[in-house]
């Protein structure tokens, strides 16, 4: 059994001595990992870095054993993110989130491209925060916990769509909202399809995003969002984004 692709560094681990078990994430084969001998190498070093767009050859006897990749670099952009502290924690951030979500080899076009979206444009805080929300929307797509901002889930209108429901994830008209605003979330234009920003944008987003991640991805498999994106708050708070 073998494969040829390209993809993206997600997770390193040392095996033995000298090799490492790495985790790409490619558009064809989703979250795939495999054996690296010599990974652990001076030459490897640089290359297996969560980040770095790679490409690679699978090889393996059976399709359910681990196999073995060749990679070779591609794009060595996690080298632009390391003296960025923000940018860098927001990339464990999402590494951390497809490690511990998407099952292995489970392919989801749509999240790769928005994977790579995101990463192109990590070294711009004006942009990204946006972005990562739009993507964590996007892996709740992807798992099948699509959330829904098109029209208003009590009354079927389509504008002025100001908040969400915590229990059906579908939007919700001022007009209908207001009896209920300490129950219901926020919805930021930006998750609209707007371009703008108001203050408190972000923070709408990523407390809509985190929220149905937990309830809906985390809690039912008995397991915390990872500590990764705790991090990536704490440090959007620190420079005063959140």
């Amino acid at each position: 059994m073998e494969w040829s692709g390209e993809g993206y560094i997600l997770s390193v681990k040392p095996h033995g001595e000298t090799s490492a078990i790495v985790d790409v994430f490619t558009i064809d084969r989703g979250r795939h990992a495999g054996l690296v001998r010599g990974g652990r190498s001076r030459r490897m070093r640089p290359v297996l870095q969560s980040g770095n767009k790679v490409s690679v050859d699978w090889h393996a006897r059976l399709s359910e054993h681990l196999g073995n990749f060749n990679i070779e670099a591609l794009d060595s952009h996690a080298a632009l993110l390391m003296n960025d502290r923000l940018a860098l924690t927001a990339l464990n951030s999402i590494s951390a989130l497809i490690m511990s979500a998407i099952p292995e080899r489970e392919s989801h076009p749509n999240l790769y491209q928005g994977y790579e979206i995101l990463l192109q444009n990590l070294l711009d805080p004006d942009i990204w925060p946006a972005l990562y929300v739009r993507f964590e929307i996007a892996l709740l797509h992807a798992l099948g916990y699509g959330l829904d901002f098109s029209s208003c889930a009590a009354t079927g209108a389509l504008e002025d769509l100001t908040h969400v429901s915590p229990r059906s994830g579908r939007a919700v008209c001022a007009e209908a909202a207001e009896p209920y605003l300490d129950k219901l979330m926020r919805l930021p234009d930006f998750l609209k399809g707007g371009t703008g920003l108001v203050e408190g944008d972000i923070e709408a987003g990523f407390k809509l995003s985190g929220y149905f991640l937990t309830t809906r991805i985390y809690h039912p498999i008995n397991k915390d969002i990872p500590d990764a994106r705790s991090r990536l708050i704490t440090e959007l708070k620190t420079v005063g984004i959140l």
